[in-house]
């Protein structure tokens, strides 16, 4: 997600640093949109002009305060640990510029949550992208009680420079857009194990049925399935809501690993570059 972010920041023409804790993601990071400019160049989408004047804009970042230094937004995309969050936007809040502000990617963490760490709260603005970022147009504003309508009109106007379509929603878990995604793919999965249909006919279900894109297990597998079982537990524990608690086959397959594309396995076996539908 992170480097998702950083290109299409590069490719609204700012100055972009894109860093990670990890030598090995951010050079994956830098990789992964490398090749995503490529794929748009042998397809005839963009042009070798483009693509070096997008390079040129973004930079790879290993030290946490030269990243951030002197910045006018910082976009966070780390896991969705909330103490994680919070111990970031406590140094964000240190290093950072006054004036800069601070966004979360978080999936469904209260906002408020992250915002009152800082000395800055009225800066801090939930920034929901989704993946694949470069393709995908929608971003979920999220507004918490302490943000300044200023700092909201910017994120606007930062999202539609960034080519996306934005809503804003209040800071409530889940928001809009996990709140309902999680729980319809949490329902696939119940039924996958419960044996109503395959994996491919769910999904097939929901793509003609309801018109949906992707389905909702081949897009629980794009997200990450610990992104979901760990949602889907904040929700539980906000809401006071057993219901939202993940499924025994997806806390199962988080356990082994088995996350969805980026670890090639998840509910579907994605190792051959394609989906193949696993038993169960």
């Amino acid at each position: 997600m992170g480097a998702g972010i950083a290109q299409i920041c590069a490719q609204a023409g700012w100055e972009t640093r894109l860093y990670d804790a990890f030598p090995n993601g951010l050079e994956a990071g830098m990789n992964r949109i490398d090749a995503f400019w490529d794929k748009g160049i042998a397809r005839g989408k963009t042009t070798v002009e483009q693509k070096s004047d997008w390079a040129s804009k973004l930079s790879a970042v290993s030290d946490f305060s030269e990243a951030v230094q002197d910045v006018d937004l910082v976009i966070e995309a780390v896991p969705e640990i909330l103490e994680l969050k919070k111990e970031i936007f406590v140094q964000l809040d240190q290093l950072a510029s006054p004036n800069a502000i601070l966004g979360t990617n978080t999936s469904g963490l209260k906002i408020s949550d992250i915002a009152e760490v800082t000395s800055r709260p009225e800066m801090v603005i939930g920034m929901h992208f989704f993946n694949p970022v470069p393709i995908m147009k929608l971003l979920e504003l999220v507004r918490h009680e302490h943000v300044s309508e200023s700092t909201i009109e910017l994120a606007q106007e930062i999202g539609e420079t960034m080519g996306k379509s934005c809503i804003l929603v209040n800071d409530v878990p889940g928001f809009a857009t996990s709140r309902l995604g999680v729980v319809l793919g949490n329902e696939a999965i119940r039924m996958l194990a419960d044996g109503v249909a395959s994996a491919t006919d769910i999904d097939t279900a929901m793509r003609l049925g309801y018109k949906h894109p992707m389905g909702p297990l081949e897009l629980s597998d794009l997200v990450g399935l610990d992104v979901r079982r760990d949602i889907l537990n904040n929700l539980a524990e906000a809401f006071d809501d057993e219901s939202y608690r993940p499924h025994p086959l997806l806390n199962q397959l988080v356990e082994a690993g088995e996350l969805g594309k980026k670890t090639e396995i998840g509910i579907y076996d994605w190792s051959s570059g394609e989906k193949v539908e696993r038993e169960y």
